[in-house]
């Protein structure tokens, strides 16, 4: 039985049918020949859903990514140290001075998995070059057009199949990627660091959040596709890519639609007043979706729902 016929059989109700709904509909929607971007808050790369996440990029079932930095940032530090990872199984009973001692040893704990602190000198190493390079003759690129030049041009010997990376398969494929608030970054911290040294002249070598909105804008209004947008979690990712369309309608002024089909994986409740657990109605009102939008929101943990979701797709 393939994961189709499985959730066929067993996902009828509640976050269960919500899934085998929402897989679908948006199937339908990319058989017609609609546009999705995928939105990436939390850990969802230290999680490896490149795994995932990859493949669907290669079958042209994403078209664009909007991440947080530390998204963007740890698929390559998986894709090039993954063996180097610790699993931590007890990680609910560790102490502070458990931590401590992961800390001592150059071990930065997510959850159940610590990161070493010498895969972010490594990419640090590949990106001087490109950085001071770029800072010399005043260059400007976003983030990830760094990344795809060390990931194309680089020297590094891959830790695992780069099928698995779906930073590596963006690359390849020349994938947009929006970054907003890329300094919240180990790599952003790196920069703002070695501007501080004077190592590199000058931080505007990186495109910010507002030629990232720009960018946005653009690729939203270069193809008449209907578009829709899947975020995982919420956060400045999920929040920054959906606003395009009320700030082109709105403060532009265009008659630009409105998302075409939108879908969310969170266990964010909207009692809180959050973004990310902003219900899709709530969203009709800021002028990011329409009654007619087909609408859909899994409550459920996304490194369980968005590995079936893609899948589903094929």
């Amino acid at each position: 039985m393939d994961v189709g016929d499985f959730v066929s059989e067993h996902y009828h109700h509640f976050n269960a049918g919500e899934l085998s709904r929402c897989a679908s509909s948006l199937k339908e929607f990319l058989d017609e020949g609609g546009r999705l971007i995928v939105t990436l808050a939390g850990a969802m790369s230290t999680a490896q859903i490149g795994r995932s996440l990859g493949p669907a990029i290669k079958s042209q079932k994403v078209h664009a990514i909007c991440c947080t930095g530390a998204n963007l940032e740890e698929d390559i530090f998986n894709l090039v140290a993954r063996s180097k990872y610790e699993e931590i199984l007890d990680w609910r009973q560790l102490s502070p001075t458990d931590e401590e001692r992961l800390r001592n040893r150059g071990m930065n704990r997510v959850t159940d998995v610590a990161l070493p602190e010498d895969v972010f000198r490594e990419i640090e190493e590949g990106l001087m070059s490109l950085w001071q390079d770029a800072s010399e003759v005043g260059d400007r690129r976003f983030p990830h057009e760094y990344l795809y030049d060390l990931l194309i041009h680089g020297e590094f010997e891959f830790d695992i199949d780069p099928e698995k990376s779906w930073l590596a398969c963006a690359a390849d494929a020349n994938l947009p990627i929006f970054t907003p608030g890329w300094e919240d970054s180990t790599l952003g911290n790196i920069l703002a660091a070695r501007v501080l040294d004077r190592t590199v002249k000058d931080s505007s070598i990186i495109k910010g959040g507002l030629e990232a909105m720009q960018a946005l804008a653009d690729w939203y209004r270069e193809d008449d596709s209907p578009t829709g947008i899947l975020q995982v979690g919420g956060g400045i990712a999920g929040d920054f890519a959906i606003s395009v369309v009320p700030m082109l309608r709105q403060d532009v002024g265009l008659d630009v639609p409105r998302w075409a089909w939108f879908g969310q994986i969170s266990e964010s409740r909207p009692s809180y007043g959050g973004y990310s657990g902003a219900p899709p109605n709530e969203k009709i009102s800021w002028d990011k979706l329409d009654v007619s939008t087909p609408k859909f929101v899994i409550e459920s943990d996304a490194t369980i729902v968005l590995p079936l979701l893609l899948s589903l797709l094929e």
